[in-house]
Formats: structure tokens, C-alpha cells, sequence
């Protein structure tokens, strides 16, 4: 039997906005879709160093032992999900709601349980479709460390919790949406269709995509600079492939941090593999001394492709 404990943590808990529905106009369909978006939700809290604790029905809860990386997750899940709901027709579409809460709980095992849990999934529940609503003790860390919005909601009130629970719908899309008048930030958020909800969420998405493009435009830019000069002063050798390659590694940093398409461990090792791939090629003198780091990298890859499989059983 295992021993219960307290512990502070953050506590992550979503479930689907009428579900109901979609499961009375297909049901296999609509449970085809979960088990998609569910995995790509576990994927994303995985990656942002959160763990799942339980699946039920329609939702989820996860635990994460950094706040600030909790609300990235929810609004990394958010983004993705609403591109693919993007492709889906309005009726089809299938959008969470998450709620956000740091609490004390009572750990039995890998189950959670208390007043810390209740509020998170209560936050849950006054969500809109594809939004996330966190309390005021996840606002607090926060507040100046993700670029996204907040907006005040009020006292939520909460069973067994007598003088309810400050609350903050998160304004998914930097400035943009901080500096979103009060007026229609409120009737953003209150959109109670599934299908402008998606709408929405997927615009939002389609600017930060282009946000996220700027910097890769500034390291082309800069490459186009260093191969005019190399070609502009020649003097028999083309030099620049070696900031060319700096420039690449850049890229591909910044392409593992922001990606959540694949897991970002094994995107770091198949960077690195390429990179050791470049060097051993541009630097050539009779030897691909390239394979035995290859070799490395790929057991690496191996161990942590099979730490995610049991990892993914599990939940």
C-alpha cells in the first residue's frame, strides 16, 4: 500500500467542450479524434517537464513541478490543437478547455488528490472552448515570464473554499492580445461557439507562427551578407562555410525549442548527429571519423526512444 504525502504542485486539468454532442453525431470518429489529440497533448506536457497523472471519459490531469512551464504547455496544446482543428469542418471540431491551479495536494502514489485538484478542474469548467483559465497563486509566478495576456476574471467560487478563487483567462498571443481593449477582451473570451473559438485560436497561431518566422529571415539575411563578402573579397577560399554553419546550428536551436511536433531531446541528438556530420565533411582529410559519434548519439537516441514508449504506456 502506498504512502500518502503532501506536496506542492501544479496541477494541470482539461477535458473537451461538448463532448456529448460529438460523441452522439460519431462516436468512433470522435473517439478516433481523442486518442489523437490526447496524445499530442501528453507529448507536449512531456516536453515541458509535466507528467500525466490520470485520463477519465473526455479528460486529463497532469502535475508539473514548474509553474511557468505548465502554462507553456497549455498554451503550446492550445496552438496545436487548433491547428488541427483548422482542418477540420466547424461540427467536427474538438476543443479543450484547461484549467491551471498551484496547490497543496495529497499524493497516493501516482494519484492526486484535495482542495488543489478541485480548483484546477473548477477553473477548467469556466473556461471557454480552447481557452485556458488559471488562479491567481499560478498568475503570481507567471505574470512576467510568458508572453501571453491575462485578464482578470474575479472571484471564482469553489466547493469547500468559502471566499473563492481569483481567476485569470489566459490571452493566448503576445502583445497583441495584452493590449487587447477590456471590452472585447472580455467578449473574446466569452465565445461560447466551438467553431469561432477554433477560428480564433488557429488566427492566433497563424501570428505567432509569423513571429516565430522572424528570426530565421534575420539569420538568412545574415548568411546572404557573409557569402557576398567571401564572394566579393575572393581569394581562393570560400571561408564562409564556417560561419554558415554557426549560423545553422542557431537555426536548428531555435527550431528545438519551439518545435512540438517530435520530442525535443531526440530533435537535439539528430541536430547534433548532422552538425558532427558537417564538420567531419568540410574539414575533410581521408577519414569519416564522423561514425563513431554517430554511434553515440544514436544508443542515446535509442535509450530515450524507448524511455518515451514506456513512458506513453504508462499513461
Amino acid at each position: 500500500m502506498s504512502e500518502l504525502h503532501r506536496k506542492l504542485t501544479t496541477i494541470f486539468c482539461a477535458d473537451v467542450q461538448d463532448y456529448s454532442r460529438l460523441m452522439g453525431a460519431d462516436e468512433e470518429g470522435t473517439l478516433a479524434t481523442l486518442r489523437l489529440y490526447r496524445d499530442a497533448m501528453g507529448r507536449l506536457i512531456e516536453a515541458h517537464g509535466g507528467r500525466v497523472v490520470n485520463t477519465w471519459g473526455d479528460g486529463l490531469i497532469a502535475e508539473f513541478p514548474s509553474v511557468v512551464e505548465a502554462v507553456r504547455a497549455a498554451v503550446d496544446v492550445q496552438n496545436e490543437l487548433a491547428g488541427l482543428n483548422a482542418e477540420r469542418p466547424s461540427e467536427a471540431r474538438m476543443l479543450f478547455r484547461i484549467g491551471i491551479n498551484l496547490g497543496d495536494v495529497i499524493a497516493d502514489g501516482d494519484d492526486i488528490y484535495g482542495d488543489g485538484v478541485n480548483i484546477a478542474a473548477r477553473l477548467q469548467s469556466s473556461a471557454p472552448a480552447g481557452g485556458i483559465v488559471i488562479s491567481s497563486t499560478v498568475y503570481d509566478q507567471v505574470r512576467n515570464k510568458v508572453a501571453v495576456g491575462f485578464e482578470f476574471l474575479g472571484q471564482l467560487q469553489v466547493k469547500n473554499i468559502e471566499e473563492g478563487v481569483p481567476s485569470y483567462a489566459v490571452r493566448i498571443g503576445a502583445a497583441e492580445n495584452a493590449a487587447m481593449p477590456t471590452d472585447r477582451a472580455a467578449a473574446w473570451g466569452r465565445q461560447g461557439s466551438s467553431g469561432e473559438r477554433a477560428d480564433a485560436v488557429a488566427e492566433t497561431r497563424a501570428r505567432s507562427s509569423g513571429a516565430n518566422g522572424r528570426p530565421l529571415a534575420v539569420l538568412v539575411v545574415i548568411a546572404a551578407g557573409i557569402v557576398a563578402i567571401n564572394v566579393l573579397s575572393w581569394s581562393g577560399e570560400f571561408w564562409a562555410v564556417w560561419p554558415l554553419l554557426a549560423l545553422a546550428v542557431l537555426a536548428a536551436l531555435r527550431w528545438i525549442r519551439t518545435t512540438t511536433r517530435i520530442d525535443r531531446g531526440l530533435a537535439a541528438l539528430g541536430v547534433a548527429g548532422l552538425i558532427v556530420v558537417a564538420v567531419n565533411l568540410l574539414s575533410w582529410h581521408g577519414e569519416f571519423w564522423a561514425a563513431w559519434p554517430l554511434l553515440g548519439l544514436a544508443i542515446a537516441a535509442g535509450l530515450r526512444w524507448i524511455t518515451l514508449g514506456r513512458r506513453s504506456a504508462r499513461h
